[in-house]
């Protein structure tokens, strides 16, 4: 038979008046512990060479990945199923240091065979739209949540989302847009964390890690509703005023 294990509520209490112990000798010989130093504060006084002298620094700047050592990092994925049915991994095109960035759903059939984004029916109406903005493709960044096709275009699964969307993040991290346009359900409650409808969703901004995210309808849904259309073009108008190529 064990012996009888000892209360982690005795331990930790212990440990608590341990560590009390121990700073109010130090505040009593006119020290102030290194962990107790604000950022920034000189080195703390009277301490032996076995502790901490000064606080911990905080980096002026974090290293950005760029979307090349993203594309790298992402390989020949086989994170999820998805990666022994696609035909070609569909990563993103566009300008690396673009104002905007579209983050669609998931590629198509189209997008699966030539390994690039928005290149079907609704790709040729996301470019219409771009240049009523007055850009092109290359000015603007293009991707999508998933980077492989789903069988038969179906919705992304849950853990099909969980494995590509690390990736998406850093993708987004190393263009750093001024704004996100989140097209389409799957891409704007993955990127919101959220489940409100895109009907209420669309038509203002959110914060997405700082940046501004509008999201709106999917161009495959604007084939399919034209009515829609005038949303949509009032959402992109509300993304131009925050364009400064558009100020003018």
């Amino acid at each position: 038979m064990e012996g009888a294990k000892e209360n982690p509520a005795d331990e930790l209490l212990a440990l608590v008046r341990h560590l009390k112990s121990q700073i109010q000798s130090g505040i009593d010989a006119g020290k102030t512990p290194a962990y107790l130093c604000m950022a920034g504060e000189p080195a703390c006084l009277d301490e032996s060479p076995a502790e901490i002298t000064h606080a911990p620094k905080v980096p002026s700047a974090r290293k950005t990945v760029t979307l090349g050592e993203v594309k790298n990092e992402l390989g020949d994925c086989q994170r999820c199923s998805l990666g022994r049915v696609r035909t070609n991994i569909v990563f993103g095109e566009g300008n690396p240091r673009a104002e905007i960035a579209f983050v669609g759903e998931a590629p198509g059939g189209d997008e699966d065979i030539q390994g690039r984004p928005f290149v079907g029916r609704a790709g040729q109406l996301l470019t219409k739209i771009i240049a009523a903005m007055g850009l092109k493709r290359t000015d603007v960044y293009i991707c999508n949540i998933l980077k492989c096709r789903p069988p038969g275009n179906r919705n992304p699964k849950p853990e099909e989302i969980a494995a590509c969307e690390p990736f998406l993040i850093k993708q987004l991290e190393a263009i750093n847009p001024r704004v996100i346009c989140a097209l389409g359900t799957f891409a704007a409650h993955t990127l919101l964390k959220t489940d409100v409808p895109i009907t209420v969703l669309r038509g203002k901004f959110h914060s997405y890690h700082g940046i501004q995210l509008m999201p709106t309808y999917h161009p495959a849904y604007l084939l399919r509703n034209q009515g829609a259309k005038k949303q949509v073009w009032e959402d992109v108008q509300k993304i131009m005023k925050m364009l400064p190529q558009q100020a003018s």
